[in-house]
């Protein structure tokens, strides 16, 4: 195996074992969240654009000029040639079987590093829709206690109106006790619009969190089934 091919089947197993790292089930989605936002992927990120697309272009170039290999060495006239010579004949053979093990690897390489990329994206969405579904709904069960606590508020003055405090209670104490009535009422009527607000927002969050979850798990069963052709492509390349 030549040096570039070396060096793209390299590159095939890091990506290999990159994806099964992502792919490890007791690293939840916010862990790996706060990995990616250390420093120094800060300092690489004006980079990453440039080095991925980069990467993708020579991974193209190698492909096409595998599949040229292919086609060369598969040509109808060259093998006629070939069977006047049985040495010739190995020899093109061992050239075909090399060209196709260079397809499936700068193949699996450039389709590995787009679903890697995507992977690293659906992290990142995951861990900020989770984030936000808790905050949401911290924020629901807090409605939902002030809520209550005005409810109670409120039958509490209602209560001490109709009763007018024993009898004791003046014009100015009922007015007074009108007044916070409509203010508390007009608090909970502004919570409980914030109230349905974000369990709205918390019912979005978590479909799309959903969504995502899905997203994940499609691109993680066709990793695994990637993994039995390119075991065979190994297989062959031994033999």
């Amino acid at each position: 195996m030549t040096l570039q091919w070396t060096t793209v089947a390299c590159f095939l197993y890091v990506e290999v074992g990159l994806l099964l790292v992502l792919c490890i089930p007791f690293i939840s989605p916010q862990r790996w969240q706060r990995i990616f936002n250390f420093s120094i992927w800060g300092k690489v990120a004006p980079y990453w654009n440039k080095g991925f697309l980069t990467m993708i272009v020579v991974l193209i170039i190698l492909f096409l000029d595998a599949v040229r290999e292919v086609r060369k060495y598969s040509a109808g006239e060259q093998n006629k040639e070939a069977k006047l010579y049985p040495n010739m004949m190995d020899h093109l053979h061992m050239k075909l079987f090399r060209a196709q093990r260079n397809i499936y690897i700068s193949g699996f390489s450039l389709f590995l590093w787009l679903v890697m990329r995507r992977v690293i994206t659906l992290i990142n969405q995951l861990a900020t829709a989770k984030g936000t579904s808790a905050a949401l709904q911290a924020q629901a069960e807090s409605s939902n206690q002030a809520a209550t606590k005005y409810m109670e508020d409120n039958e509490l003055l209602k209560q001490a109106l109709a009763e007018g405090k024993g009898k004791k209670a003046t014009s100015e104490d009922n007015d007074a006790l009108r007044k916070e009535v409509k203010k508390l009422t007009e608090g909970l009527r502004t919570t409980e619009d914030a109230l349905k607000a974000s369990q709205l927002e918390m019912t979005a969050l978590r479909k799309q969190s959903e969504g995502l979850t899905r997203e994940y798990d499609r691109l993680l069963t066709a990793h695994r089934e990637l993994q039995n052709p390119q075991g065979e492509s190994g297989d062959k390349k031994d033999n």
